[in-house]
């Protein structure tokens, strides 16, 4: 017998929100992990807030808008006003923020507001090196061996805002028709985002960006450091330096050997002798397109050289976003 095309909504419900979460999503394991991480940072979040005897309203708590915004980058939604949309509907994500089916989902420009306070208290940094003391208690890094890449990072503005920064004549200054004319990040800027940067990689076209990096272990393909900065050509190879830099301070041992894996864009003699000087090996793949690789043969002919470039594909899963749950975010 044909079912009806019927819908009949309980009144009440006696069904807890966690029990719509699958035992087995990679969420649960995720939020686990954030909570201790959030646990040991209630000192840093108590000196951001006035105390409560002094009184006033109550802002998000810390904790939530962590774990939202950790949300953010998990699933890659592209503004607060998104997530805030989504969070609405989801159940899953109101779980895992720690929202009941029935609190009020915030104001989108509330929630940035609130979340201001943590990045001017660098609190998001102060998670992100939490969750990698837990990582590190767990044997999943092996701080010695990491990969490094890069990625574009599209800007939330258009071809319209980029317009010549004296002002120039009006015809020249209409960024919405800009066929024929020369375009330049010296001569021109975009009104809704001065940072961002006419850039183009390769075969795409020229958009506004940034550019993101990262660089991670290759024990498990684990983020352990990340930043983001203006788009150029020289941005990843000057972003790479910084990272491993720091990674090499952390190294108590300085006669352990550190190898960094990376693409042929690294492949640069300037790049490989700051590597050497910091005594990390440059298992740089090789580019030999009508040119001589700066990267020593006696380093591309060894075992560990074929084991990194194996390993720093692992990376690609961190930028591609296939599996964002195997990321530290920093």
């Amino acid at each position: 017998m044909r079912g009806a095309d019927t819908f009949t909504e309980s009144l009440f419900t006696m069904r807890r929100l966690e029990d719509f979460v699958p035992k087995s999503h990679p969420l649960r394991s995720i939020r686990t992990m954030a909570n201790q991480a959030l646990v040991k940072m209630d000192r840093l979040f108590a000196q951001m807030y006035e105390a409560d005897i002094k009184g006033g309203r109550p802002s998000i708590a810390p904790e939530k808008l962590l774990r939202a915004m950790l949300l953010q980058v998990l699933y890659s939604i592209r503004s607060e006003r998104q997530l805030m949309e989504q969070t609405q509907y989801n159940l899953l994500f109101r779980w895992f923020i720690g929202l009941s089916m029935d609190d009020p989902v915030w104001v989108p420009t509330v929630f940035t507001k609130n979340r201001e306070r943590l990045i001017k208290h660098d609190a998001v940094i102060q998670f992100f090196n939490e969750v990698l003391a837990i990582a590190q208690k767990k044997n999943w890094l092996s701080g010695e061996h990491f990969s490094v890449d890069g990625t574009l990072i599209q800007a939330w503005a258009g071809h319209k805002s980029f317009v010549r920064k004296d002002g120039g004549d009006k015809d020249d200054n209409d960024g919405g028709n800009f066929k024929g004319r020369k375009r330049s990040n010296e001569t021109h800027e975009s009104k809704t985002d001065p940072d961002a940067k006419l850039y183009r990689k390769g075969k795409t076209a020229s958009e506004l960006r940034y550019m993101g990096h990262t660089l991670s272990d290759n024990r498990h393909g684990l983020v352990v450091s990340a930043m983001v900065t203006n788009a150029d050509g020289h941005a990843e190879r000057e972003a790479a330096k910084l990272m491993l830099n720091d990674a090499r301070q952390v190294t108590e041992d300085l006669d352990v050997e550190v190898t960094v894996g990376a693409d042929k864009g690294y492949d640069a003699h300037e790049f490989i002798e700051v590597c050497l000087e910091m005594k990390v090996t440059p298992h740089v793949a090789q580019n030999t397109s009508g040119r001589r690789s700066a990267v020593p043969d006696a380093i591309a002919s060894s075992a560990g050289y074929a084991v990194s470039q194996q390993k720093r594909k692992l990376i690609e899963q961190a930028l591609g976003g296939s599996r964002p749950w195997d990321v530290c975010v920093r």
